[in-house]
């Protein structure tokens, strides 16, 4: 079982979009909430890429980075909890014997800021970031999650909330739910099974 973070496990939408407001805005990027949502749910080199129009040099990704994230571990602090029907799904799919890794775009400091703020630790196997992988909707970071639960990708469930990432989940070869966080239904079509919540997920919809 293969868990997105944003939007998945937990609603940080609003919280990404002030920390890169004001790390872009120092750094002289024009930024708003039409350019945050097409950039979301891919890597920072990818989101600078597109803002910029061109491929940015890694010192500057660097910089801009590293105050954006750290902006976004200090807001988080307090303010954040698992979103509806995770913490019970996480709860009965450890019971049925499914290993969990979360498998997300953020940095791998996110990742862990994040599940430990919500003390969602102990139900995943591992945690994998693509900050320095492909970027959604390449399929490297599911792959990868695949890799170290040694588990083939045809037998992987991905849980995604933003279209680039249900695309990776397909291309790699994996049964995509999505939830309609952060895009409309039609925009997850690609999906096996959308939601509106995962509280109405169905223990069916988890079956390969």
């Amino acid at each position: 079982m293969l868990w997105d973070m944003d939007g998945v496990l937990v609603d940080t939408g609003e919280l990404h979009f002030q920390s890169w407001m004001v790390a872009l805005t120092e750094a002289g990027i024009t930024f708003n909430t039409e350019k945050f949502r097409e950039t979301f749910g891919m890597n920072n080199t990818k989101i600078l890429s597109i803002l910029l129009g061109q491929a940015p040099e890694a010192g500057f990704v660097t910089k801009v980075s590293d105050r954006k994230e750290s902006l976004f571990r200090e807001m988080i602090k307090g303010k954040i909890q698992p979103m509806p029907g995770v913490r019970a799904w996480l709860e009965q799919l450890q019971n049925m014997g499914y290993r969990q890794a979360v498998a997300s775009s953020a940095p791998q400091a996110n990742i862990e800021a994040l599940v430990d703020e919500m003390q969602i630790q102990s139900y995943f196997t591992t945690t994998v970031s693509a900050a320095n992988l492909p970027s959604k909707p390449d399929p490297a970071v599911f792959l990868e999650a695949a890799r170290r639960l040694e588990a083939p990708p045809e037998r992987c469930i991905v849980i995604e909330d933003a279209t680039h990432g249900v695309r990776a989940a397909k291309r790699a070869g994996m049964r995509c739910i999505a939830v309609t966080t952060t895009h409309p239904r039609e925009e997850l079509a690609e999906a096996d099974v959308v939601v509106d919540s995962l509280e109405e997920l169905r223990t069916e919809d988890f079956e390969i």
